[in-house]
């Protein structure tokens, strides 16, 4: 599966999959990012999720990080 595939599942599915799958394709994705800061911010808001031990908590957190996905299926 591509890595634009996964994004696609992970968004059409977003309740079903768990903030750990969630995490695994953004930091995928963030490798793509062309701005240092931009990575630096989504690597500070991945260590935040992280360290949540709740996943629901996680869960709402990786909610405000599915414009990454958007971006990334867009691009490609």
């Amino acid at each position: 599966m591509t890595l634009k595939e996964e994004a696609e599942k992970i968004l059409e599915n977003f309740e079903q999959i768990s903030s750990e799958e969630f995490i695994q394709v953004t930091e995928k994705i963030k490798g793509n990012l062309q701005s240092q800061l931009t990575s630096e911010y989504l690597t500070g808001k991945i260590s935040k999720i992280n360290q949540v031990t709740d996943e629901v908590e996680k869960k709402n957190l990786c909610k405000a990080l599915k414009p990454y996905l958007d971006w990334y299926i867009q691009g490609n």
